[in-house]
C-alpha cells in the first residue's frame, strides 16, 4: 500500500440524535486510534429540525457533541430540503453541498469502524468509485420484464450515457454482478459540488418522475445506490481497483449495526472496536447507548453473540444473520 494519499479528501459523515450520533463517535474514535496520521478536516454534517427534518429531533446531544469535537470533527449544521425524515439516506446526498468546492472529499455512513491506516490509501480522486460490499439487493425485474439489463440501461439512457462499458463481461447476462451496482456506506471524488448537485438533481428525478422501466420497482431504501452507479461512471469512475481493497478490507469496516459486527467480524475487528472505545470519556457517553453498553461495555457481544454463529458456515444473507438475532433477543439497533 502506497505510504501516503495526496492530497488527504475532506472526509464527510452524517450524524444526527439518536443511533447515528453513538456511531459517529465509534468512527471518530476509530479513526483517530487507527489512522493517528490522519489530518485532513472530518466534517460532521448535521441536519436541523426544519426543513424535511421539521417535527423531528435531529440535534445531537451534548455530551456527544463535546465527545466528538473533542476528537477533532466538525459539526456543520444543514437544512435538508428534499428528502429528510421521508428518506433519511437522502442525507448523505444534500449534505454534500457543506463541502468546499473543487476539494476531493470521501464520504462514509457513520456505521462504519476504521480499523488501519486510511491516510495510506492511494485514492484516485478523477476516478471516483464506491463500496462494492453489497447484496443484489435491486432492482427486482417483473415476471415479464424488463430484465436486470432493461432497467439499468434505461438509467443510463435517460442521462445521456454510455451503458455497455459499465458491464462486467466476466458475469452472465441478467446476473445482478454484471451490472454496475455499489454500496453507498463509502464514495469519493473530486468535486462535491459537481457531485452533489448531479446526485441531487437525478435522484428527484428518478423519485419524483420515473419511467417505464421503473413502473414496477421500489426506491425505497435503495434510491442513493440507483443513482451512485450511472452517477460515477458519469464523472469517469468505476468498480473500485485493488488499491482500494483495504475499504471494506483491513482499513475500515461497514458494520452497519453493532449486532452484525460481533455476527459476522473476525476477532481483529473487535478488537480494534473494543480498544477504540476504552477510554473513560468515551464509554461514559457510548453507555448511554443500549448497543454499545450491553454488547461492548457488558461485554454480551463476544459472550452470547459470538456463541450464535461459532463453528458453523455463515449464513448466506444478512437478512438470516438479523432473523437469528432477532429470534435470540440480540438485535439491538
Amino acid at each position: 500500500m502506497s505510504q501516503r494519499s495526496n492530497p488527504q479528501p475532506n472526509l464527510l459523515i452524517v450524524a444526527q440524535a439518536g443511533r447515528l450520533q453513538f456511531e459517529a463517535v465509534i468512527f471518530l474514535a476509530s479513526l483517530r486510534a487507527a489512522a493517528p496520521d490522519w489530518t485532513a478536516p472530518v466534517i460532521i454534517a448535521e441536519p436541523l429540525p426544519e426543513g424535511a427534518w421539521s417535527g423531528h429531533e435531529t440535534r445531537i446531544s451534548a455530551p456527544c457533541r463535546d465527545l466528538l469535537t473533542g476528537l477533532g470533527g466538525q459539526i456543520t449544521p444543514f437544512v435538508a430540503r428534499h428528502f429528510g425524515a421521508a428518506y433519511p439516506q437522502g442525507n448523505k446526498i444534500e449534505a454534500l453541498s457543506l463541502l468546499p468546492p473543487g476539494q476531493p472529499f470521501l464520504f462514509f455512513d457513520t456505521d462504519t469502524l476504521v480499523t488501519g491506516p486510511l491516510d495510506r490509501v492511494p485514492f484516485d480522486f478523477a476516478r471516483p468509485s464506491a463500496s462494492m460490499r453489497r447484496e443484489g439487493t435491486w432492482p427486482k425485474p417483473p415476471l415479464y420484464g424488463p430484465g436486470f439489463g432493461g432497467i439499468w440501461k434505461s438509467i443510463y439512457d435517460r442521462f445521456g450515457l454510455d451503458f455497455t462499458p459499465t458491464l462486467d463481461l466476466s458475469q452472465p447476462d441478467e446476473h445482478w454482478e454484471r451490472y454496475l451496482y455499489f454500496n453507498a456506506g463509502w464514495f469519493f471524488g473530486a468535486d462535491p459540488a459537481e457531485f452533489g448537485h448531479r446526485f441531487l438533481e437525478w435522484a428527484l428525478a428518478i423519485r419524483d418522475d420515473p419511467h417505464d422501466e421503473l413502473a414496477c420497482q421500489v426506491f425505497d431504501p435503495w434510491l442513493d445506490q440507483i443513482v451512485l452507479p450511472p452517477l460515477i461512471h458519469s464523472f469517469g469512475g468505476g468498480r473500485p481497483g485493488p488499491e482500494l481493497d483495504g475499504l471494506d478490507g483491513n482499513v475500515t469496516c461497514h458494520y452497519r449495526k453493532l449486532p452484525l459486527l460481533y455476527a459476522r467480524q473476525d476477532d481483529a475487528v473487535i478488537q480494534r472496536l473494543e480498544a477504540a472505545v476504552a477510554d473513560k470519556p468515551i464509554k461514559r457517553v457510548l453507555r448511554e447507548w443500549e448497543p454499545a453498553r450491553k454488547l461492548v461495555y457488558q461485554e454480551k457481544g463476544r459472550q452470547k453473540v459470538r456463541p450464535i454463529f461459532a463453528g458453523r458456515p455463515s449464513p448466506a444473507t444478512e437478512k438470516q444473520i438479523r432473523n437469528q438475532l432477532k429470534a435470540r433477543g440480540w438485535w439491538l439497533v
